[in-house]
């Protein structure tokens, strides 16, 4: 999937969890709901990495169903897009400026 392909997916989930959750309409809710949420599917990403390494208790790990760590980190990026597509922040220019801003750290370095 290209950055494109997950933005306009990012636009259409939007418009479905409005239409799902009304009660959230205002957007000052919307965004704290979704950032309530990134906490959450980042908590769910942390317990697979442990799981990954064998770090959790064995009564988790028996629990545990599937491998679900690619779709763990898909969450975490999904929602934060989602709260990016709420408070109008353009993720691609926000992630070009970003690396720009990394690249230069190490800029001496070869």
């Amino acid at each position: 999937m290209t950055l494109k392909g997950l933005k306009q997916f990012v636009k259409k989930e939007d418009r479905r969890l409005k239409r799902n959750f009304p009660n959230l309409a205002n957007r000052e809710k919307m965004v704290l709901a979704r950032t309530v949420k990134l906490s959450e599917e980042v908590g769910e990403l942390a317990a697979e990495v442990l799981a990954y390494h064998n770090w959790q208790r064995p009564s988790k790990l028996i629990n545990r169903q599937e491998p679900n760590l690619a779709h763990e980190f898909a969450d975490v990026i999904i929602t934060t897009m989602l709260i990016a597509e709420e408070l109008g922040v353009d993720i691609e220019l926000a992630l070009i400026d970003k690396i720009k801003k990394i690249d230069k750290r190490y800029q001496d370095e070869k």
